[in-house]
């Protein structure tokens, strides 16, 4: 039994000084900042709260009730609307708490296909299959990486689902929502907006504004552009009392016990740290996305919708089939120290084996890289795919930049000390 934990303790050791090495670039992933860290491993961690502030199942809940509402309280003035929910405990379970809420079996439910960006909620072995609905699939502009917005409305009188979801997982551009309002109207659908990975560039002030452009529903992960616990939220500004109910009720009891009071706690300290940093931080995030878009565009990297910018957002997608397909590429990158994902971009059909791969710049932007380091990744890349880098070489170069950005930023405690990966205060476990 010693010998397990002492091996779980050696990889968790290496898997933190790996992240300490790399170049982060996956575009779901981000830093917590030190005074949310702690919060999740204090004692919250090992409580039940059941039920809502003032109504629970469990005594002890005093201090629970108040961080709570300071969570919901932060999460509506953020995002300027009448209702939150931080029950879920993931973004995934966000979802499947508005599928509970709003669909039923057998629904058609508008969404974009898992090709050309969608989350995996929205396939049939994700949360559409687990509630059966059936999707109806948008049109596609590959070109802009948006929705056709003709041919999606024609698709949408056709089919007329009850529930339509806006959101992707491969997340360029904003989602023309606005231009589709008056058709969701119209077949009197409820409007969904799944907004994990841009929930920071909105709290921003940034992106799109969903909750004013048609949706009614937004659910959300807390721990991509918005840097917080990995969690769930969900949103609306709505003064339909009969969908707030139904929204509380998927939440608790039904899709989540106890919620995860840790990571609630997180979450508000992460509400009032983007209060004050969010609007800065998404401008640098997004910055830092469109100068590295060009900056791989430049050495000869097919990075997707050049015409337009690359991206609106903290994501790119490139097709590296010229450099052999997404799944050599990503791991080609990650041997030498920059992490990234494989990604389906539209055409593939494989998700083990796509065309392209996601990169995004959240965790590199939280540390303080602006974009003439983002030139020095594609330079880094560069040597790598297309000038025959040797693997020690460029494992070497990516270190170097990385060594000088240990500094998290965007955050109250900014500057106290350098970030560590492995640990709270900053000291390497005994």
């Amino acid at each position: 039994m010693a010998a397990a934990v002492e091996r779980v303790r050696a990889a968790t050791r290496r898997h933190s000084e790996r992240f300490e090495r790399a170049i982060p670039l996956i575009a779901s992933e981000n830093l917590l900042s030190p005074y949310a860290k702690e919060l999740l491993i204090s004692d919250l961690h090992s409580r039940y709260a059941e039920g809502l502030p003032g109504e629970r199942y469990y005594e002890g809940n005093e201090e629970v009730d108040l961080i709570e509402r300071e969570c919901l309280e932060l999460a509506r003035a953020l995002f300027r609307c009448r209702f939150a929910d931080v029950r879920p405990i993931s973004g995934t379970v966000a979802n499947l708490a508005v599928l509970k809420a709003l669909a039923e079996a057998g629904m058609p439910v508008g969404t974009a296909r898992l090709a050309n960006g969608a989350h995996i909620s929205s396939a049939g072995f994700g949360a559409f299959g687990l509630r059966s609905v059936r999707p109806v699939y948008y049109a596609w502009d590959e070109e802009r990486m948006t929705l056709d917005v003709p041919a999606t409305r024609r698709i949408l009188k056709e089919q007329r689902p009850p529930l339509c979801l806006f959101g992707l997982s491969l997340f360029l551009f904003p989602l023309p929502i606005a231009e589709l309002r008056d058709t969701l109207e119209e077949i009197g659908a409820v409007g969904w907006y799944d907004a994990a990975h841009v929930l920071g560039l909105i709290a921003g002030g940034l992106f799109q504004d969903p909750l004013r452009e048609g949706c009614a529903v937004l659910s959300a992960s807390t721990h991509k552009t918005l840097p917080g616990p990995q969690h769930g939220i969900l949103l609306s500004d709505s003064d339909r009392p009969e969908l707030v109910g139904k929204l509380q009720g998927a939440a608790f009891p039904g899709v989540t016990s106890n919620h995860h009071l840790h990571a609630m706690a997180a979450l508000a300290v992460s509400l009032a740290e983007h209060r004050a940093f969010g609007h800065d931080y998404a401008r640098a995030v997004v910055a830092n996305a469109r100068a590295l878009g060009q900056a791989l565009y430049e050495r000869g990297f097919d990075v997707l919708a050049p015409d337009l910018g690359f991206t609106a957002s903290h994501t790119l997608a490139v097709r590296v089939t010229r450099e052999g397909g997404g799944e050599a590429v990503a791991r080609r990158l990650a041997e030498v120290g920059i992490v990234s994902n494989k990604n389906l971009l539209p055409g593939d059909t494989s998700p083990k084996h796509p065309q392209g791969i996601r990169l995004g710049t959240p965790e590199v932007t939280r540390l303080g890289m602006g974009p003439k380091e983002m030139v020095r990744i594609a330079e880094i890349m560069d040597l790598l795919l297309h000038r025959e880098g040797t693997a020690d070489r460029v494992r070497a170069d990516a270190e170097a930049l990385k060594r000088g950005f240990t500094t998290l930023r965007y955050c109250f405690a900014a500057g106290e000390a350098a970030y560590r990966y492995y640990d709270l205060v900053g000291h390497p476990p005994p």
